[in-house]
């Protein structure tokens, strides 16, 4: 667990659970909920004749454009259950791009911090990594399954 508090350290703001907590629950949001494991996954984008799916193990779920998919996997690699999903859908592509980039990072501050150790260990790290992230996501949630809408207008107040 240390290992992750180093890395969080080094990161500071790029930290992925603080992208995910500062840029995207603070606005508007709808939760989604992908029935997956919570472990490592492998999630792939696969392009269909009935649009974009992503692929994790032998579920598939369908993605109403390539930027939904992209940001669906990154929390789908980790093994995150529910997510939240923003609602304005111009905002969606470039924080799956910040998101990805982070956990690239967090990736090879892993394999720098570990370029010592045996593959068992290597492995152990990475899982504990990814738990402790699957973990600060969960803490704070993927709110309400449909977004608040306000009822007043400016006509009428």
């Amino acid at each position: 667990m240390d290992n992750a508090a180093d890395i969080r350290e080094k990161l500071g703001a790029e930290w992925l659970p603080d992208i995910y907590r500062v840029k995207v629950r603070s606005q508007r949001t709808r939760a989604h909920r992908l029935e997956i494991p919570e472990t490592e996954n492998r999630a792939v984008i696969q392009h269909t004749l009935l649009g974009i799916e992503l692929k994790v193990g032998n579920q598939r779920f369908a993605c109403p454009d390539l930027s939904t998919a992209r940001y669906l996997q990154i929390f789908a690699r980790l093994g995150c259950q529910a997510v939240a999903v923003p609602y304005d859908i111009t905002k969606i592509s470039t924080l799956a791009d910040e998101l990805e980039s982070a956990w690239q990072k967090i990736l090879l501050l892993l394999e720098s911090a570990a370029i010592d150790k045996t593959a068992p260990v290597k492995g152990r790290l990475r899982s504990n990594l990814i738990k402790e992230i699957r973990r600060e996501i969960e803490t704070i949630g993927a709110g309400s399954l449909m977004p608040e809408f306000k009822q007043t207008t400016k006509q009428r107040r």
